[in-house]
């Protein structure tokens, strides 16, 4: 296995913005379960503005599933 594949990728919706580019997630499962995320690097480089309410793709590490990086933002 590579580092690649031991991520979850997962679409969510940015709940709260919070200070130093991180955010409060909301998950698409039954218990509604909240975790903090970071914006990836490339999205700090191009200057990609993510605002509560967006929905975003949110990596997971299987090994701390309370913090992920969010690498994509959505409509």
């Amino acid at each position: 296995m590579t580092k690649q594949d031991d991520k979850f990728t997962v679409e969510a919706l940015v709940v709260e913005a919070l200070p130093n580019a991180m955010f409060t997630v909301r998950l698409p499962d039954e218990k509604k379960t909240e975790i903090t995320a970071y914006l990836s690097g490339k999205m700090r480089k191009n200057f990609i503005r993510v605002l509560p309410g967006d929905t975003v793709t949110v990596e997971l590490s299987p090994y701390d599933l309370t913090k992920g990086r969010i690498t994509f933002r959505g409509r």
